[in-house]
């Protein structure tokens, strides 16, 4: 089989699991949209998934993001990044992402506008929420009291817009319990925010919970490029 032999029969897989989540939660496919996240794997995937239809393309490191953006300004690809976000390299970020989904402080808007105007466009912003109690080791995400003025931050910056929310399950938790408490938060959120509806979480092995507790973008790797290359 050849490697875009396996990535459309891995790639239908998911947009099956996809459907049938929707299914399941009464909601329509077509608000679910996918970003294949190719860490690790090389820009010739990119350009397979993008001849098989993928329009999102995700990463979580910078380095490797901006080299593999570089090397495909041809592919009809929006590149999302979902990593944590240095505010040093945030700018740079800003220069190649469409999006991005990992804006937990405030420090980190500034550079953001600063490269979405170098780069003469706007990007979409998502707000990453913790899900982890407070005070858990390598925890990432604002806290959820700390969204309302962070998303005000985002809303004054002239070359960002605001389009939601972001959140990753923690480890060894029951992920519909993780994603009900993300509900909440969004709803809140969306009080403040009508016009904010994007809500990116879900990954591999849990895209189904987060399909049924709303959410419009799920990020998967490993279920559709396979597990990842040895050498990294």
């Amino acid at each position: 089989m050849s490697r875009a032999e396996e990535l459309a029969a891995r790639l239908s897989r998911v947009r099956d699991r996809i459907a049938s989540a929707c299914g399941a939660a009464g909601r329509d496919p077509s608000e679910v949209s996918l970003i294949v996240v190719t860490k690790y794997f090389p820009a010739s995937d990119v350009r397979l998934l993008a001849d098989l239809g993928v329009t999102d393309v995700g990463e979580n490191r910078h380095q490797e993001a901006e080299a593999k953006a570089a090397e495909t300004t041809d592919v009809p690809v929006t590149w999302h990044f979902i990593g944590g976000l240095q505010s040093n390299k945030a700018a740079a970020v800003a220069r190649y992402a469409g999006v991005v989904h990992s804006v937990d402080r405030a420090k980190l808007v500034g550079a953001l506008d600063r490269g979405a105007a170098a780069r003469g466009g706007a990007v979409d912003v998502l707000l990453q929420v913790s899900l982890d109690p407070p005070g858990r080791e390598g925890r990432a995400g604002a806290d959820p009291a700390d969204v309302p003025a962070l998303a005000d931050a985002v809303e004054a910056a002239d070359h960002l817009r605001l389009r939601g929310l972001m959140a990753v399950a923690p480890l060894g938790e029951d992920p519909e319990e993780a994603f009900a408490r993300l509900a909440d938060v969004r709803a809140a959120f969306l009080a403040d925010h009508p016009d904010a509806t994007w809500l990116s979480a879900g990954m591999s092995g849990d895209l189904e919970a987060a399909i049924a507790a709303g959410a419009t973008h799920v990020r998967v790797g490993t279920a559709v490029l396979g597990s990842r290359p040895a050498v990294q």
